[in-house]
């Protein structure tokens, strides 16, 4: 999760890598999923679960499943 600055709406990145068709190298694109968050559990740097679900807003399809790694206090107090 990248971003929870928006009430019960979070932004998810997610990492897609695959190689190259002529290269073979692999190459990494990130697409940024604004995702709903009922609840408003999720926080800065978690890494959460989702499910598309019916249109919810202009940009809002899709939903938090679950929460899969939470930060940790300690994370917070190293940055």
């Amino acid at each position: 999760m990248v971003s929870d600055k928006m009430n019960k709406t979070v932004v998810v990145a997610v990492e897609n890598r695959f190689p190259h068709p002529i290269y073979q190298k692999i190459v990494s694109r990130t697409t940024r999923y604004k995702v709903h968050d009922a609840e408003n559990t999720c926080q800065l740097g978690d890494r959460v679960k989702i499910i598309e679900t019916r249109p919810l807003s202009a940009t809002k399809r899709w939903a938090v499943s679950k929460v899969l790694n939470q930060r940790t206090k300690s994370m917070e107090a190293s940055k």
